[in-house]
Order: C-alpha cells, then sequence, then structure tokens
C-alpha cells in the first residue's frame, strides 16, 4: 500500500511540472530561479535556525536571478532572429 505523503508528493509534483507547460522560457527561468533560490535559502538559514526567512530571501533572490536570465535569453534570441532576417534581405 502507497503512504499518504508519498502520493501527496507525487501529485503535488505532477500538478506543479503540468503547470509549467505553457510558459515563456523567461517564465520558466524565473520559477526555476525561485525554487532554487528557495531550497538554497533555506539550507543556509538553517544554520542560523532561521529557514523560513532563508527560504523567503533566497526565493527573491533566485527569482530575480531567473528573471534576469530569462530577459537575456530573450535578447539574445530576438537579436538572433533580426540578423537572419538582415541576412536574407541581402540576398
Amino acid at each position: 500500500m502507497i503512504k499518504p505523503w508519498k502520493f501527496c508528493l507525487a501529485a503535488t509534483a505532477f500538478f506543479v511540472l503540468s503547470g509549467c507547460a505553457d510558459m515563456t522560457d523567461k517564465q520558466r527561468s524565473t520559477a526555476i530561479g525561485t525554487g532554487i533560490g528557495a531550497v538554497g535559502g533555506a539550507a543556509i538559514g538553517s544554520f542560523s535556525g532561521n529557514a523560513g526567512w532563508g527560504a523567503l530571501i533566497g526565493a527573491g533572490a533566485g527569482a530575480l536571478g531567473g528573471l534576469a536570465v530569462g530577459q537575456a535569453r530573450e535578447n539574445e534570441q530576438r537579436a538572433y532572429q533580426r540578423g537572419v532576417e538582415t541576412g536574407r534581405s541581402q540576398r
């Protein structure tokens, strides 16, 4: 028999991951940064006995970092597309 907490964990993972299907790259990198920041912040915060605040601060920092990465990727993709279009128009 499956334990209830394992079922809840699997169901939560399914719903969280299925919610990412319609995200843009910027939204996806922001979400990933938030998650990684929260986990890292909680781990660091647990050393000082304040994992909740560490997770909160880490999530904010991770979200900002993920947003910056997503914006950089979008800018890179736009520049690439402009180069492709310029190359095609000069043929």
